[in-house]
């Protein structure tokens, strides 16, 4: 009798869309690296927070040195993230990756060890740059390794979470390390964790670059970044001076001149930092303005919650970071599940609910009082306040990249993280001024909470607008993609939800 060959069975359309929707294995490895590296630059926003009062002590900052301890490395960050995209797209991903991590990690080394306020400041200012040539390329690392579709959605959400998680894990890290040893390992933490990330990044990812070698804007970047800290420098100044005082309008009109010159270039300049044409994709200018007033608001949560658990409610610092523990899940939890909810509602609308979840959460917070309970003055108010951005980060970062040409991913990237640190560092400067303003100079705990309570107040209307700014600009069931020659073509669906959806199908395939 003759034998039958073998012939395999065809792949059933459940198992070729559960592949689909998994990360390969061969790039878990180079995941995990981009998200360590997004985790160390994320968690070094807010880790300091519950050590201010220690590095006040310690190196007998000013109350204006303390918040520049926050905003030296958020500024420099921000700037300087434009010009990080674009090396990374130029001079490749994995070299940036190498050199962004090693000057953070060295700069971490510098901090740890200060002896002087302004050695502390320019340590957090070196830190800021590292994480700017670093952050960007975690992103197009990732994207890189993952194909476009679910597994590469799930991969974003994961880098989100990741990312969100370094964000709010900052008290608690913090508040164990100033317990246990002393306010200066919540920067020498990162040195030994950057070196390994060094080592497994070497090994691991591979080279590559989206565009041809080409000369870097640095001036560019320099003014964006003067321009910003001039700016920020001003506002902390009428705290003390006033809107009308020379010491605050000087740098507030310096600054807004060194932007106004750093659009002139960018639009003049062969090779600009910042392509103006980016801008005109609807999909890239709305996520990253949305992104921007997100985080004005967000960002300061962390400095405002930290400082009012001990400064008013008498916790230590490692009570205050076991107090946000429920706020540091809920944005984890948000940022999880947000690729699953985008399927039902599509990304503009999570992003609004999102954002009007987090400004009820404000709203409550506005409420706090001198003697406010754990549960009504911090837990679930926080809980809404980071749920909902965690909710809204995601699409909108999928919004934004998305809209990317294949040699801006890298540069949208950049965008993406420095609209929302950008909007963070001004944001900060904006609130503690409205603090400072209500309480008029009193350190009493009640003046100080009524200036807190304003603040939040004031986030909350910040983030109705943006939510209005969302529901009229996002695109909806169309958006543009750059083509050739700097036009734009129009698609079908928005690319965030085509594979959100896929990533949902296959898991519903997978629970069957």
């Amino acid at each position: 009798m003759t034998g039958m060959a073998d012939v395999p069975a065809p792949a059933s359309p459940r198992s070729a869309r559960t592949s689909r929707s998994r990360i390969p294995t061969g790039a878990w490895a180079v995941v995990l690296a981009a998200c360590t590296g997004q985790f160390l630059v994320v968690l070094d926003v807010s880790v300091v927070n519950v050590a201010l009062p220690s590095m006040r002590s310690d190196l007998g900052l000013s109350a204006a040195a303390l918040q520049w301890v926050v905003n030296a490395y958020s500024i420099a960050f921000a700037g300087f993230m434009l010009l990080g995209g674009r090396a990374a797209d130029i001079y490749g991903r994995k070299r940036m990756f190498l050199v962004g991590l090693g000057v953070f990690t060295a700069a971490s080394l510098a901090g740890g060890l200060a002896q002087e306020g302004w050695q502390l400041l320019a340590a957090r200012a070196g830190q800021g740059l590292g994480a700017a040539v670093l952050a960007p390329a975690t992103l197009t690392i990732l994207t890189a390794a993952v194909p476009e579709g679910p597994a590469r959605t799930k991969a974003i959400a994961t880098w989100m979470a990741v990312g969100a998680g370094g964000g709010a894990a900052g008290g608690l890290i913090g508040g164990v390390l100033t317990d246990a040893l002393s306010w200066r390992w919540v920067l020498l933490i990162n040195v030994p964790i950057g070196a390994l990330v060094l080592v497994a990044a070497a090994l691991w990812i591979t080279e590559g670059r989206a565009g041809d070698r080409r000369r870097i804007d640095l001036l560019g970047a320099l003014l964006v970044t003067a321009g910003l800290a001039s700016v920020a420098y001003g506002i902390v100044q009428t705290e003390a001076a006033g809107w009308a005082a020379p010491v605050t309008l000087v740098p507030l009109l310096s600054g807004m001149a060194l932007l106004g010159a750093f659009v002139l270039v960018e639009a003049r300049t062969a090779v600009p930092l910042v392509p103006l044409r980016v801008f005109g994709v609807r999909a890239v200018s709305s996520a990253n303005v949305s992104m921007f007033l997100m985080g004005s608001a967000t960002f300061s949560m962390w400095y405002f919650m930290t400082v009012y658990a001990q400064n008013v409610l008498g916790y230590t610092p490692l009570q205050a970071g076991l107090a946000l523990m429920p706020t540091s899940a809920a944005v984890i939890i948000g940022s999880k599940v947000a690729p699953r909810l985008m399927v039902r509602t599509g990304a503009k609308s999570l992003a609004v609910a999102g954002v009007l979840i987090t400004a009820a959460g404000f709203g409550w917070q506005s409420t706090m009082g001198v003697d406010g309970s754990y549960l009504t003055a911090i837990c679930l108010p926080g809980i809404l306040m980071m749920a909902g951005a965690g909710l809204a980060s995601t699409p909108l970062a999928t919004l934004a990249t998305s809209g990317a040409a294949p040699g801006d991913a890298g540069l949208v990237s950049g965008l993406v993280n420095t609209s929302r640190t950008m909007g963070g560092a001004l944001g900060l400067a904006v609130l503690s001024t409205v603090a400072a303003a209500r309480t008029a100079g009193s350190t009493d705990a009640a003046a100080v909470t009524a200036g807190y309570a304003t603040a939040f107040l004031t986030a909350c209307g910040v983030l109705l607008a943006g939510a209005l700014v969302m529901l009229v600009w996002l695109p909806n069931h169309r958006t543009s993609r750059p083509v050739a020659g700097g036009r734009t073509q129009q698609e079908p669906a928005t690319k965030a939800e085509a594979t959100a959806e896929a990533t949902a199908q296959a898991q519903s395939q997978q629970r069957v």
